[in-house]
């Protein structure tokens, strides 16, 4: 009995001894402040097919993120009550998982090839977007009357829709500020990103819709007019934490009607978010 009893404490110290890293970890997560560079950092592999990550602990709390097996994500601590573990997406959002769906294990940060936390960079929060809008500033390039070409301010407003994490169905409405009114860019058209996993991830744009040039009450310089327009271009999306967006793109303008076209290029930069 005493030999039996001897062989159950020193596996009960044993699982004791397994789990220390873990638990320190979490201790470590929970604690601001606490962590080094070179403590274990505590994160969670997904254990079922698939495990639907949540707002808030709990099952009536909104689907933001369904990870599948395998895939790991860094905790962040554990509510105060039921079974429902605090983990951080790539994205740098926080989300709930339930603790029968995945495993708890602690890592080496300087271990090679080890899982890392988010950082300020993730990639573009394409997978599980809806809808986004962008809106960027710059410059546009456009023709005059008399020849030759001339740089104005320039404003857009971009919304979204997410087909997949590769295309987007796109409208946009632009306005080129001239001194003698506006310069007005309409349409729709769709984006391909060429690499979405990529923090930085280059696209490419096409769209089509109508210019119209709209002078101001006063303007004796400008005169209404209607044209078509066809517009390609491209840029990168430089993704930041909390699906927050840099945008920088480039694009040239055909405008047309049946008598005559032009050529215009915008350069433009900004923010957008996807949700």
């Amino acid at each position: 009995m005493a030999a039996l009893a001897s062989v159950r404490r020193g596996s009960l110290a044993l699982r004791v001894l397994a789990a220390l890293p873990v638990l320190a970890a979490v201790a470590a997560v929970e604690t601001p402040g606490v962590a080094r560079a070179d403590e274990p950092q505590a994160f969670a592999r997904v254990a079922v097919d698939a495990a639907d990550l949540r707002t808030g602990p709990g099952v009536s709390f909104r689907v933001i993120y369904t990870a599948h097996r395998g895939e790991t994500v860094a905790l962040d601590g554990r509510p105060g009550t039921g079974f429902w573990l605090r983990v951080i997406l790539p994205d740098g959002r926080i989300a709930y998982a339930l603790g029968d769906e995945v495993q708890t294990f602690a890592v080496d940060p300087r271990e090679q090839g080890a899982p890392r936390r988010p950082g300020v960079f993730a990639p573009p929060p394409l997978t599980g977007s809806l809808a986004g809008l962008a809106i960027l500033a710059g410059a546009a390039y456009v023709p005059l009357e008399t020849g030759g070409m001339r740089a104005y301010g320039y404003i857009e407003a971009r919304p979204s829709i997410v087909v997949d994490r590769t295309v987007t169905l796109d409208a946009f409405i632009g306005d080129v500020l001239t001194s003698n009114g506006s310069e007005v860019l309409y349409g729709a058209g769709a984006s391909i990103y060429i690499a979405p996993s990529w923090p930085v991830c280059p696209f490419l744009e096409l769209g089509g819709g109508g210019f119209s040039i709209v002078p101001s009450s006063d303007s004796f310089v400008l005169t209404r007019a209607d044209y078509y327009l066809a517009r390609a271009g491209g840029g990168f999306l430089l993704a930041l934490r909390n699906r927050i967006l840099f945008r920088v793109e480039a694009s040239n303008l055909t405008i047309f009607n049946a008598q005559s076209y032009s050529n215009a290029q915008t350069f433009a930069a900004g923010l957008g978010v996807y949700f």
